[in-house]
């Protein structure tokens, strides 16, 4: 059903092109309106049955343990390279790429399924803590690359509390919603 949106968005979009370029002067405008319906159908069949997809039982178990397990990781692994004071310039930007980088692409893969698991709100919240521990991570990056450590040293404080506030709420969210 979804390649039959891309096809009639497609083939709408096409239509409506060829529609416009046989006469420039004069357009048929029942050609282009049937294209442009098309198109418009096969968006709304795609966007369907997208949100259906993001729906389903299966992704959103499967995105539910995405996300508790790769914000338990990000914890761990902040909590790690915080803890190790010899970690600075290089060997800082090293440890974030190698520990954390996948850990946050997996939550930010799986976070639209926290809308339909715990509602608006709380996937607000929890993004909010997420993504301003996420900036912080990439202020130490960029610290540590031009030789701040003690920037560096700050930032990565700031980035762990981020980070502790979106797992303690994601926790509270699971448990509240189990």
């Amino acid at each position: 059903m979804k390649n039959l949106g891309y096809f009639l968005l497609a083939a709408g979009f096409l239509a409506g092109a060829y529609a416009t370029s046989l006469d420039v002067q004069n357009v048929d405008w029942t050609i282009f309106g049937i294209a442009a319906l098309g198109a418009v159908a096969g968006l709304a069949i795609f966007k369907r049955q997208a949100s259906a997809h993001a729906r389903s039982d299966t992704v959103l178990e499967t995105n539910r343990g995405e996300l508790l397990e790769s914000i338990d990781n990000i914890g761990r692994d902040l909590t790690a390279i915080s803890a190790d004071e010899q970690k600075t310039g290089a060997t800082l930007r090293d440890a974030i790429d190698l520990k954390l980088r996948a850990d946050l692409r997996r939550f930010a893969e799986a976070r639209e399924s926290m809308v339909h698991l715990f509602g608006l709100q709380t996937y607000a919240d929890i993004m909010s803590s997420f993504a301003a521990g996420e900036r912080y991570i990439n202020r130490v990056w960029s610290a540590s690359a031009d030789g701040y450590d003690e920037e560096a040293a700050t930032y990565l404080g700031k980035a762990a509390e981020q980070f502790a506030d979106a797992q303690s709420q994601l926790h509270q969210a699971v448990e509240g919603a189990g």
